[in-house]
């Protein structure tokens, strides 16, 4: 397959997959489409899966690429490989889940389907609101990450942490998110095709590991302090 009829098959499940972000997973030595004499790029159909294997773990378990280009290796030698896969957290109505596109999503939830879709209270909505932590958008629309947001925050407040405990979360967040963008911006804004596509990318990365390295930092914190 030619690198555009990839992208046909991938759009279905992945809108914001692009030829560029093929070729910047193709540098990243995660696939390796073979050559027709004149330089183009040919795919298998298994170069295809290994595609959507990368997508769905960027996608649904926010692995970064080191991580996911380990597991590939370890499927190319024939070891078994535990796919896993979005924790269902016991206090959530449905799975939460970081994603990793940081593109607008173009749905339009209304505050009560929000509320519906939740599991959480109009009140608890508020008060994440008044703490900063969830914004309505133009006409007081929410997308889908506020219903991940909104998920998340119902779930640590079953455990006791009320909306305006989380605000620890947010204030890190901030900070993470800048650091992040002083690295992405130059990238964005360099020359050549593509550079939209390769900041999005290092966003991605960045992120997942950030995540990666909370998680660690916050598990060896407890560690300490249980001791």
């Amino acid at each position: 397959m030619s690198i555009g009829a990839v992208l046909d098959r991938l759009r279905g499940d992945f809108p914001d997959v692009t030829i560029s972000k093929i070729r910047f997973l193709e540098s990243e030595g995660l696939i390796t489409p073979q050559r027709s004499p004149s330089g183009y790029r040919r795919f298998t159909t298994a170069d295809c899966e290994r595609l959507r294997f990368v997508l769905t773990a960027q996608r649904d378990r926010y692995l970064p690429l080191k991580v996911i280009k380990e597991q590939l290796e370890s499927i190319d030698r024939g070891e078994r490989v535990d796919p896993g896969t979005a924790r269902l957290l016991s206090s959530a109505r449905s799975w939460v889940a970081p994603a990793t596109d940081f593109a607008h999503t173009t749905a339009r939830i209304s505050r009560e389907t929000l509320v519906a879709r939740t599991g959480a209270t109009d009140g608890f909505v508020s008060e994440l609101q008044r703490g900063g932590l969830l914004t309505a958008g133009p006409g007081g629309f929410f997308d889908e990450d506020a219903v991940r947001l909104v998920e998340a925050a119902a779930a640590l407040a079953a455990y006791g942490l009320e909306a305006r405990h989380l605000r620890t979360f947010k204030v890190s967040a901030d900070r993470e998110a800048g650091l992040v963008v002083q690295i992405a911006t130059p990238i964005a804004k360099s020359r050549g095709d593509g550079a939209r596509d390769r900041a999005e990318e290092v966003i991605r990365e960045l992120a997942a590991l950030s995540v990666t390295l909370h998680t660690q930092l916050v598990k060896a914190a407890v560690r300490d302090a249980l001791d």
